[in-house]
């Protein structure tokens, strides 16, 4: 224990993000109608002001790394060694860290609401309409966002070898006082929020699933406090044990999962149905790529639209795409620039297509088949157990939607204790273990200290709070994204 002091007191930037997380929550504890108000006012500020900046921004980054996937600079490799994880291990785990449990919060929710709410109006039917909308929220600029402060940390740690720290991952960056630190200092406290967002939205949606299986009313407290202990101690023992021996290891598991629950609904709907509007989805979304991500013409779905949805996708993938890239670099030692890049914008994207056809199709027929309806899919935590329900051994296939839950926030909090590792040791590939205690034990309490809050007061203020904090911290990482690939692209011609 005086070790796990002393390593505390030692490190500036660890006691400062504790010190920070701690007296924000007791801000939001005596003040919570009016942090409510700040971050409520201050999301949709970012998002009015700034939300063409972000559809921009998005586009660039997609071509950014296009372009340096096919150039000379694809060839670089990162690091000497063969690649540390083999192929399929290596997409399990930056998917499960990417995207996680939001493919079973929005598997039916969103292409539902976009089937009946056609956000753009083209030659299309409303089927491929709301799977290309739903696949441009999920597909090449989420992931292009990743993949920026992937290549910019992997490049910095296996061939510049530098360091893992994001503040200082192009040497141009330490010239400006104070920027290193405050950068570094930032991108803990977005990791943390965006796992406490991450955890509540998890917990409401298994709660949501026992609720629905035991027929009872949820919102339980001591369920809520129970459920996040449960994640946070198996995201501890997954981190304790390291990456090749507990990150992947769930990793892999969540993916062999999602899978049997996938091919489960597809072999038992119109299998030609999903492939016709699965490949006329993915072709209008490529060809409507570029009007689509600047909202041009008819592609215009309204400010309204864009702010309630691809404004806060934008700003929630900017906002997890530092630690996210971190972790993507740090499992992608020993690949080619060129193929961390297409694997990363490349594989997971078509993933949650087929994913997104597979569910969305089946919920169109679904709806199609009922004389009236009635919102059974509009709720997004209870929407994929009412869907199960149509289908053979719901309760079964519920139940494990439930454990994928609670694995796939697993492997978000563990893949996070592990980067905040390396921040608190200097940098170091492989953090020391006491690092990992210290952190699983600061999440654990941070989450069960707003979940508490949440049940104190309003919970549905305090979670929704803790999301759209991520839409303000992420602007700050959205002009330093566009900062980055400039000095990143000068670096690169100049050394290459």
């Amino acid at each position: 224990m005086t070790q796990l002091f002393q390593a505390f007191l030692r490190n500036p930037l660890l006691y400062i993000a504790s010190g920070v997380l701690f007296f924000l929550a007791l801000f939001i504890f005596f003040f919570t109608e009016f942090f409510y108000e700040l971050i409520e006012n201050g999301s949709i500020w970012v998002r009015e002001f700034f939300g063409g900046f972000y559809l921009w921004l998005g586009l660039l980054c997609v071509f950014f790394l296009i372009f340096i996937a096919f150039s000379r600079f694809g060839k670089i490799r990162l690091g000497n060694s063969p690649p540390e994880f083999d192929r399929p291990s290596w997409i399990a785990m930056l998917y499960s860290a990417g995207m996680g449990a939001g493919i079973l919060l929005r598997a039916v929710q969103e292409p539902v609401f976009m089937f009946l709410n056609s956000p753009i109006k083209t030659s299309s039917t409303p089927e491929v309409v709301a799977l290309e909308y739903t696949f441009y929220q999920w597909g090449f600029t989420a992931w292009a966002f990743y993949g920026i402060f992937a290549l910019l940390i992997a490049y910095a740690l296996f061939v510049r070898k530098s360091d893992i720290f994001l503040g200082t991952s192009l040497p141009q960056l330490k010239r400006i006082k104070y920027l290193p630190e405050g950068v570094n200092l930032l991108t803990i406290l977005t990791t943390v929020f965006g796992l406490v967002a991450a955890i509540g939205l998890g917990t409401t949606q298994i709660e949501g699933g026992i609720s629905h299986l035991t027929s009872t009313t949820p919102g339980t407290l001591w369920l809520t406090i129970l459920l996040v202990f449960i994640i946070c101690l198996v995201a501890f023992i997954s981190a304790f044990a390291g990456i090749k021996k507990g990150i992947k290891r769930i990793s892999n598991w969540n993916i062999y999962i999602t899978l049997i629950l996938m091919f489960f609904v597809f072999f038992q709907v119109d299998v030609l149905n999903v492939f016709s509007r699965f490949s006329e989805s993915i072709y209008s979304y490529i060809i409507d790529f570029v009007p689509l991500s600047l909202a041009l013409g008819k592609y215009n779905p309204g400010k309204e639209f864009l702010t309630d949805w691809t404004y806060y996708y934008w700003a929630f993938w900017l906002a997890w795409a530092p630690f996210t890239g971190i972790f993507i670099a740090r499992i992608s030692k020993g690949r080619s620039i060129r193929e961390m890049i297409l694997g990363v914008l490349l594989i997971p994207s078509l993933g949650s297509f087929f994913w997104f056809s597979v569910f969305g199709s089946a919920s169109f027929d679904l709806i199609g088949s009922m004389e009236t309806y009635n919102g059974e899919f509009d709720n997004v935590f209870t929407s994929l157990f009412r869907f199960f329900e149509a289908f053979p051994i719901s309760d079964f296939t519920n139940i494990v939607t439930i454990v994928l839950l609670v694995s796939f926030l697993v492997t978000s909090v563990d893949s996070a204790i592990y980067v905040l590792s390396m921040f608190s040791d200097k940098g170091k590939e492989h953090p020391r273990k006491k690092f990992r205690f210290i952190w699983a034990i600061l999440i654990l309490i941070f989450s069960e200290a707003i979940i508490l809050l949440g049940n104190i007061k309003p919970q549905s203020d305090v979670l929704t709070a803790m999301q759209k904090f991520l839409i303000i911290s992420s602007l700050p990482f959205a002009f330093f994204t566009a900062g980055i690939m400039v000095l990143f692209l000068k670096e690169l011609f100049k050394k290459h």
